[in-house]
């Protein structure tokens, strides 16, 4: 092993040991792209068979909405009841575990969980849970990526950076996002440059897109209409949005957290118990407001559209935060990203309308506040800036609000840290040792 002689204590990997790294990440790469667009699929074909039993229960009020409600309180049950059974690390998002994996806190979670994940994510999601399709997508790309470093017998260095750039790939094929997903390894995933995962994310996110793409096309996961680039005048409107933002994050991260104590608070009810009881509830609004749901793509696109009413804007975003907030203390597989995206556009849009009222004059478009603010929020609560704005970027393919999206980050950034208020993927990483460590302790005893 040789050493850069400017770094002596930074060890220079061997080539061919690098070459055979980025190797079998390219392979990782196409295997997690290939199941994160088979979850894809799944999640909208549960979707749609979602909205097809609601039309066909309605026929029958009383006997299709218990029907209906029912089965959406089964397919939760079922989800944690997998869970707990067969992978308990397979519980929400999966995120704050990769990155305990990654810290060399707690082992790499077995290869079955990707069953656990897939199916579910699948049953929870399309029960209507509002919980995003990226944090089963980015853990079963790592326990993926952890299984080519098992199978080809790489040390433990190696597969290390196989998880991360399976995490990667996940992430990338979840919102056809390549460039995101490596910035996630790096900013948030390790929180550090490393040339050996940046190589190997590169190379995972560029085959996980490629594979993803022949399956499920290659169009941006948003439509955003015509937009301008606002003036100089408009711009201190962007920094407010960003430190309302800001604020409304650490509403958020306190929020979820003491939604999840809790619930776990409920010793005396099994968790699948808990899961059930929120997928019949979730079940009840989704046959009086199918569209309020799921992981709020919809709600996303009307408002990077415009086309969302201003006065039902704050019972929406109201009903949308208590919803994600209860959906994920369900304990069953699903992430944070999709909800937390359609509340921030929501939530921006709501104020670019405030602003278009106040200033009739000053050509204000609210989707521009809209698509701005998905990455305000998101920095806000994830604090990863970089891949907010990589990512609501990719995901609209546009580049016009660059500039007001980094003014409202650096804002939305400084908020909660000013506040001291821990990231929400900081906070569940500790939860999830605690649970580890509780976890060993039940063993042994």
């Amino acid at each position: 092993m040789q050493t850069d002689p400017n770094h002596e204590s930074a060890p220079i990997e061997n080539e061919g040991g690098l070459l055979v790294l980025a190797l079998l990440s390219l392979v990782a790469g196409a295997a997690a792209g290939l199941v994160g667009a088979a979850f894809r699929l799944a999640l909208e074909w549960a979707e749609r068979l979602r909205d097809a039993l609601i039309i066909v229960a309605h026929r029958d009020n009383a006997y299709g909405f218990i029907f209906f409600v029912t089965l959406c309180g089964v397919a939760t049950f079922l989800a944690a009841w997998m869970v707990r059974c067969f992978s308990l690390h397979a519980s929400g998002s999966g995120i704050p575990h990769v990155e305990a994996v990654l810290h060399g806190l707690v082992p790499p979670a077995p290869f079955r969980l990707l069953a656990v994940k897939f199916l579910g994510g699948a049953l929870a999601i399309g029960a209507g849970l509002a919980l995003g399709r990226e944090g089963p997508s980015v853990q079963m790309g790592a326990v993926i990526g952890h299984w080519f470093g098992w199978a080809s017998r790489r040390s433990w260095p190696d597969c290390r950076v196989l998880i991360a750039a399976g995490a990667g790939a996940g992430l990338a094929t979840a919102f056809n996002a390549p460039i995101a997903g490596a910035a996630f390894v790096l900013e948030e995933l390790v929180q550090k440059f490393e040339h050996r995962i940046a190589i190997a994310a590169l190379a995972s996110s560029a085959t996980a897109i490629a594979v993803a793409r022949m399956i499920l096309g290659d169009t941006p996961d948003f439509d955003v209409g015509a937009l301008h680039y606002p003036p100089a005048t408009q711009q201190p409107l962007f920094f407010i949005l960003g430190g309302v933002a800001g604020l409304f994050a650490i509403v958020y991260n306190r929020a979820l957290l003491a939604t999840i104590a809790a619930a776990e608070g409920l010793k005396f009810a099994p968790i699948e118990l808990r899961a059930g009881v929120i997928g019949a509830g979730v079940g009840a609004l989704a046959w009086y407001a199918p569209s309020m749901v799921g992981g709020g793509d919809g709600i996303t696109q009307r408002a990077l559209m415009g086309t969302e009413i201003f006065s039902a804007a704050p019972m929406i975003l109201l009903l949308r935060f208590a919803l994600g907030h209860v959906s994920y203390s369900a304990g069953a597989p699903g992430g944070l990203f999709a909800p937390l995206l359609a509340l921030g556009a929501l939530f921006g849009w709501f104020f670019g309308a405030i602003c278009q009222y106040l200033f009739p004059g000053a050509d204000i478009q609210p989707q521009a506040f809209a698509l701005v603010g998905m990455t305000a929020l998101f920095t806000g609560v994830v604090r990863a800036p970089l891949t907010g704005i990589v990512l609501v970027t990719e995901m609209t393919a546009n580049t016009i609000m660059l500039l007001p999206m980094l003014g409202a980050c650096f804002a939305a950034m400084l908020a909660p840290t000013l506040l001291r208020d821990a990231p929400i993927y900081e906070s569940l990483r500790t939860g999830t040792l605690r649970r580890e460590r509780a976890l060993q302790q039940n063993t042994k005893t």
